[in-house]
């Protein structure tokens, strides 16, 4: 499985994760917000920001349904009025992306149909994101292979079978470097219902670099993806919960993300390799490990016992799993107090 460049970064099994900052439609209509989380997203050490690109034009029409679940963030709303809350102004793009690059960030988007693939080349992003929602958009997905950038895509709600034809349909129009994200199309969802252990049987059946698309809450879950094999985090956040917005209850606030670029990085980094042994860097310790010790003064000829020799630290003397060869043994000389026990002091 080969890396995939994404701008500055390099994408592969044996690189740090690579950690994107999803906005989504947490700037709440204000531009000025919009790039104040930019600079969140930066300070907190994020790889990329990532936006959504369409209109409630784009992705339905007025009066094609009303959400009517009570377990939903958006219950009783229409979706042609949510999207039109939601969507990121097309005119705000650049502003946001250059501030993006300004800070040492990569800023690509999701395009919801084949108009906004047009206007995202015209902004030259390094890479495309496909939502879970539309990875069986095969038009889409044409559209998004053929400009022959990378293509990350999120895999809620589909089969194995779904999932098999996409990356097909990408890789039959041109793309050469795909990434899968595990993904669980719930608001928020539940590490109950996340079942990371399908990273690595994703891993090897699409040969693909793998990440997770995170919509719990906290970072736990993407610590653990990381562990399995995940080398992309997807996470949305906002500047505070408190202030309310569309994805902004499942969001990760700027500490949040910090501590999510950290710990990732940790979990990537504590992976290393089967290792048995002695690490160079605790040889050291290894003087406080245990040892037998004279406790009590003996003189040449008393035997050995535990009256007068101890398992103590440090491990200056015998080590203990040589007890049972001393005990009962004649002291060869006399031994102070104190002494480690070594070889050679009995007859």
């Amino acid at each position: 499985m080969n890396d995939i460049k994404i701008g500055n970064y390099t994408i592969g099994i044996n690189h740090k994760p690579f950690i994107i900052a999803e906005m989504s439609g947490n700037h709440n209509q204000s531009l000025d917000r919009a790039l104040e989380l930019v600079d969140a997203a930066a300070s907190a050490g994020a790889h990329a920001l990532k936006l959504q690109t369409y209109t409630a034009d784009t992705i339905t029409m007025k009066g094609a349904y009303t959400i009517e679940d009570k377990n939903s963030l958006w219950n009783g709303q229409e979706l042609h009025s949510l999207y039109s809350t939601a969507h990121t102004p097309w005119e705000w793009h650049k502003a946001i992306f250059d501030r993006a690059k300004e800070k040492g960030m990569e800023a690509f988007s999701s395009p919801f149909d084949e108009t906004a693939v047009d206007f995202l080349e015209s902004l030259n992003v390094p890479a495309y994101k496909i939502a879970s929602f539309e990875n069986t958009h095969h038009p889409l997905l044409k559209k998004v292979a053929a400009t022959g950038k990378p293509v990350i895509i999120s895999t809620g709600v589909s089969t194995l079978e779904d999932i098999i034809e996409s990356v097909q349909v990408l890789r039959n129009a041109g793309c050469k470097d795909i990434i899968l994200l595990k993904c669980t199309s719930t608001y928020p969802a539940t590490p109950e219902n996340t079942n990371l252990l399908t990273i690595p049987d994703m891993q090897s059946k699409h040969n693909c670099i793998i990440g997770l698309s995170d919509h719990t809450m906290g970072t736990g879950v993407s610590v653990a993806a990381v562990a399995l094999g995940a080398r992309v985090i997807e996470k949305h956040f906002t500047l505070r919960r408190a202030d309310g917005g569309v994805d902004s209850a499942f969001s990760l606030e700027p500490e949040e993300l910090k501590s999510l670029v950290v710990e990732t990085e940790r979990a990537f980094l504590a992976m290393g390799h089967v290792f048995y042994g002695i690490q160079k860097a605790e040889e050291k310790s290894l003087l406080y490990k245990r040892s037998i010790y004279v406790s009590k003064d003996i003189k040449k000829g008393d035997i050995f016992s535990s009256e007068n020799l101890r398992i103590i630290r440090p491990a200056l003397g015998l080590a203990p799993k040589f007890w049972d060869d001393v005990a009962g043994k004649k002291a060869k000389i006399d031994l102070k107090v104190g002494t480690p026990l070594t070889a050679g002091t009995w007859e």
